[in-house]
């Protein structure tokens, strides 16, 4: 495993991070609390020392399984959660992934600051981010205000954002970044899904800011861990359900055009599309979605193989230009992009 400080900070980071929207949410296949504290605390031996929550996956219950993994280890670990949904007053209103009434009034991100480290067990949150944020959450300075206190009183070490994957986006990144200068950005960004992830990173280099960014959904809900055939089903419950057809069709022709990443199979294709990230510097950790041993151990492994070739890189370049020769129509366009409005999987 290889690791990355933030700007300016002591802060250090694993490059592959944990995600726990798998392990707590039933979004993504089921978890008792001992496979979910198991799976974690193997990815600690590993090497992975970032571990992403939220308060609202599960209703506290990401931020209770880091509690029982690393009661004893705390210092070994950077967590990272976030605040921003009011699932203590709305918790029994979700049904599935759509989203419930958010509340960042200074008094709102204290109650909910307080109540995380209350079910994380520790005195500090290493990385806070504000959930989803809007533009109004940008431009409000009491929101601002409320962080940097919260920072000197010592309970939070850095703060930024995350935003949505379809409610938070490029304007909302953008401003953030110029405006208020975070430390950290969480955001979807993969070989299959660059806008406006590509964008909002341009942005903080052309703005000369220290902001870091944590990448979810690295491997376009699975796609690019290249398993997925035409004939491939979902589980009822499982979130890709929702992605319409021609995001599976489409990917797979997709991911069929990036096989030469394997690099004669020194590498995995989940491996590259990691790797690929992380050749960015502003990329801090890569968040994969990690549901079994076999595959946190393969992401895991991820930056201790040979990194992308310039000549790899521009192969992906002039495919993406393309379009992966496919022809863009509008809705299957939509449907490789993003999800659909309602859906907030993390």
């Amino acid at each position: 495993m290889k690791y990355r400080n933030f700007r300016g900070t002591g802060v250090r980071v694993s490059e592959v991070g944990f995600g726990l929207w798998t392990v707590s949410t039933g979004w993504w296949g089921t978890f008792t609390d001992d496979e979910a504290v198991a799976l974690m605390r193997e990815a600690l031996d590993l090497g992975v020392t970032l571990f992403d929550a939220a308060d609202t996956y599960g209703n506290g219950r990401s931020e209770e399984l880091m509690a029982k993994a690393f009661a004893d280890r705390r210092d070994e670990i950077v967590i990272s959660t976030k605040i921003g949904y009011d699932f203590v007053n709305h918790g029994d209103e979700r049904r599935g992934q759509r989203e419930i009434p958010q509340d960042f009034s200074p008094a709102a991100l204290r109650r909910a600051t307080d109540a995380a480290l209350a079910r994380l067990q520790t005195d500090r949150i290493d990385i806070l981010q504000l959930h989803n944020i809007r533009m109004e959450q940008v431009e409000d300075d009491a929101v601002w205000e409320t962080l940097e206190d919260l920072r000197s009183e010592g309970k939070v070490g850095l703060y930024g954002v995350a935003l949505g994957p379809a409610i938070g986006w490029l304007g909302e990144g953008v401003l953030a970044i110029r405006r208020r200068h975070p430390a950290v950005l969480q955001h979807i960004h993969n070989l299959l899904e660059q806008h406006p992830g590509q964008a909002i990173q341009d942005a903080a280099r052309e703005a000369k800011a220290d902001t870091m960014f944590l990448i979810r959904v690295p491997h376009s809900s699975g796609m690019l861990e290249g398993q997925y055939t035409a004939e491939t089903v979902f589980p009822p419950n499982d979130h890709r359900n929702h992605r319409p057809r021609s995001w599976l069709l489409n990917g797979v022709k997709k991911v069929e055009q990036l096989r030469f990443l394997e690099n004669g199979g020194t590498r995995t294709l989940g491996q590259a599309a990691i790797l690929w990230l992380l050749s960015d510097d502003r990329v801090a950790s890569v968040l994969p979605n990690i549901y079994n041993a076999e595959q946190l151990r393969e992401f895991a492994a991820a930056t201790e193989k040979p990194p992308l070739s310039g000549e790899e890189h521009e192969q992906i370049a002039g495919l993406v230009a393309a379009n992966f020769g496919q022809e863009r129509e509008e809705a299957k366009f939509k449907g490789t992009m993003e999800l659909p409005g309602e859906l907030s999987p993390a």
